[in-house]
């Protein structure tokens, strides 16, 4: 494995670092940000920097206006955009949009990329992909999903309830997930503003960062035509992992820029506060949190390079980015709580930005799969093939 950044992706990520310093943070503090997420009017005037810049949505294919990036491509430049909690919205590759363009350009038709994907990639529209379902339906078990799709001539008639979809509030289109009556899952592509798709509310949470917050839909006879299927019929499983395996590994992308992010601030503040006469950082209990942090972000980035370099090799490498989204996440986190102590009192408040970090981090051992879930599924994978298979 090499990990040697070629000199041109050094370019783009000196570019990335710079356009996200100057162009990004000092909007942090923007008030078209809501509970559930910035405005539309706010995401599309971020868009419209990082277009100017040409860093609007990289990972795409040129053909769609991006820049083609590679998995470790996208490792360097997803972490600098990560830098701020606007980056990756500016920059159209945050979540859900990122893992659904990544999906159409895989899956879908040439018919739907020019639909929905070349839309979706200038920033002119929002996505949402609607899989997760309240009890009892498909949570970190897919299998139990309820959303059903019965054929009716050339049409197909959704019926289900979803809950936790990303951006559902103000998306143009949906990537949807029902099981056919022969048990098999497919996924279907709906524009949102169809007769039987109902926003029925917008979930209150930790984070507020996802353009369109988190939303509850319902789908009430929703007819989708058969032309509207994305990929084959009864491969819906087998395409979440298309689009689940890259996404993981590209929330972890993100998730790092911040942590990099709260570990800075936190040292800025250990090196000049003083406390018992001497710096703070000096004192063992916060020096130890500090060095902690950097061994936390350094083992993150390398987890992060080497599953991308799986990815690159052309191999499925659902097991590595599982194991990835563990260490990142957890690994994450705990930059984040010790950023928050080391900053005392300030560390709970907006006075600087790791209050909020702290708080959009949280929920990334849950969401594309719990820790725990992810664990399990190693374990029986080790007692299956042994230990180092």
């Amino acid at each position: 494995m090499d990990f040697t950044i070629p000199p041109d992706l050094k370019e783009l990520q000196e570019r990335t670092r710079a356009f996200i310093r100057d162009k990004i943070v000092p909007l942090e503090t923007d008030p078209r940000q809501t509970r559930h997420g910035p405005t539309d009017e706010f995401r599309r005037e971020l868009n419209g920097l990082a277009a100017a810049a040409g860093l609007l949505a990289p990972h795409v294919a040129p053909e769609y206006g991006g820049l083609g990036l590679s998995h470790f491509g996208r490792a360097v430049v997803f972490e600098e955009a990560g830098y701020s909690v606007l980056g990756g919205l500016a920059m159209n590759l945050s979540a859900p949009d990122e893992g659904n363009m990544h999906l159409l350009e895989h899956v879908a038709s040439t018919e739907q990329k020019e639909r929905w994907l070349r839309p979706l990639a200038r920033g002119e529209i929002r996505s949402c992909f609607c899989m997760t379902e309240p009890p009892p339906g498909s949570g970190s078990d897919p299998a139990a999903l309820n959303t059903t799709a019965v054929k009716d001539g050339n049409h197909y008639v959704i019926n289900g309830l979803k809950w936790f979809i990303t951006g559902a509030d103000g998306a143009s289109f949906a990537i949807i997930m029902a099981k056919g009556e022969d048990g098999s899952a497919t996924m279907f592509l709906s524009d949102m503003n169809e007769p039987g798709i109902e926003l029925v509310r917008n979930m209150d949470s930790l984070d507020q960062g996802f353009a369109g917050g988190h939303g509850v839909v319902r789908f009430n006879n929703l007819r989708i035509p058969a032309t509207d299927i994305l990929g084959e019929i009864g491969k819906g499983f087998r395409y979440a992992q298309v689009r689940l395996a890259p996404a993981r590994l590209t929330h972890c992308m993100r998730w790092l820029g911040a942590a990099k992010r709260a570990h800075q601030i936190a040292t800025d503040y250990a090196r000049q506060r003083e406390a018992f006469g001497q710096k703070l950082g000096h004192h063992e209990g916060v020096g130890f949190m500090l060095a902690d942090n950097e061994m936390d972000i350094r083992t993150s980035r390398l987890m992060i390079w080497h599953t991308a370099w799986v990815l690159d090799q052309g191999e499925r490498g659902g097991t590595e980015s599982s194991m990835a989204k563990v260490v990142c996440s957890e690994a994450i986190w705990r930059v984040a709580d010790r950023s928050v102590q080391i900053m005392g009192g300030q560390g709970v408040t907006s006075e600087t930005l790791i209050e909020r970090i702290f708080r959009e981090v949280r929920g990334f051992r849950i969401y594309d799969g719990p820790s725990e879930v992810h664990r399990w599924s190693l374990a029986q994978r080790i007692m299956k093939h042994g230990a180092n298979w």
